[in-house]
């Protein structure tokens, strides 16, 4: 919902560590992955009770998703590098949730698979319009740096961060956070449906 106004400040934020990462032959892609793997080792951590370094796993693998776009702007964005980068999110995104099933899986499982589900349908919905978004040549005036189209919503990826810190700072409260927000994903999907239908149809 506020990723549009975050992107710009967060960037110019994230460009002096990328110049020191572009000046020691750090690749984008190497970036993506490094933060990915750190961000995995949320799902033991969070299996085992070891919320805060589960949270730092989490801040660490965020940041790093910031990062590796800085770097290929910088150097060279190709899509490849944002295939990688979207598709090891939205992996990531379903490691921290089964994490907390992993947890306590008597009191997690059923939130956990309902979150789990929203994310099918917050990560579908924006996938599908990508691709039909790209075969006709849309682009999102909000997101002029995302490799594919960017579609918006109540929940988008800093909601998402957000809601992953509080629930390892609250993880007796996964429950009832999980439910809440899985249901603000439904919405999100609702409207990206509906939205992406229409402009598609529009374009026809």
């Amino acid at each position: 919902m506020i990723d549009r106004y975050l992107i710009p400040p967060l960037q110019r934020l994230l460009d002096k560590p990328a110049r020191w990462l572009v000046s020691r032959a750090v690749t984008a892609n190497q970036v993506t992955l490094v933060g990915f793997f750190i961000g995995l080792l949320a799902l033991p951590l969070l299996m085992v009770g070891a919320f805060e370094l589960a949270l730092i796993a989490v801040l660490l693998n965020r940041l790093a998703d910031g990062l590796d776009g800085a770097v290929a702007r910088r150097t060279q964005t190709t899509d490849a590098g944002g295939f990688l980068d979207i598709v090891l999110d939205f992996i990531f995104y379903q490691a921290v949730v089964v994490g907390f099933i992993l947890n306590s899986p008597h009191e997690h499982l059923l939130p956990g698979l309902f979150l789990m589900l929203s994310f099918v349908g917050t990560g579908t919905s924006f996938l599908a319009f990508a691709v039909q978004a790209s075969k006709r040549g849309l682009d999102n005036p909000h997101y002029p740096n995302k490799s594919m189209y960017y579609m918006g919503g109540l929940a988008e990826g800093f909601e998402t961060f957000a809601v992953f810190v509080l629930l390892c700072l609250l993880p007796q409260h996964f429950g009832i956070i999980a439910w809440l927000f899985g249901a603000v994903c439904w919405v999100t999907t609702a409207t990206r449906i509906w939205a992406g239908f229409n402009t598609l149809k529009a374009h026809e």
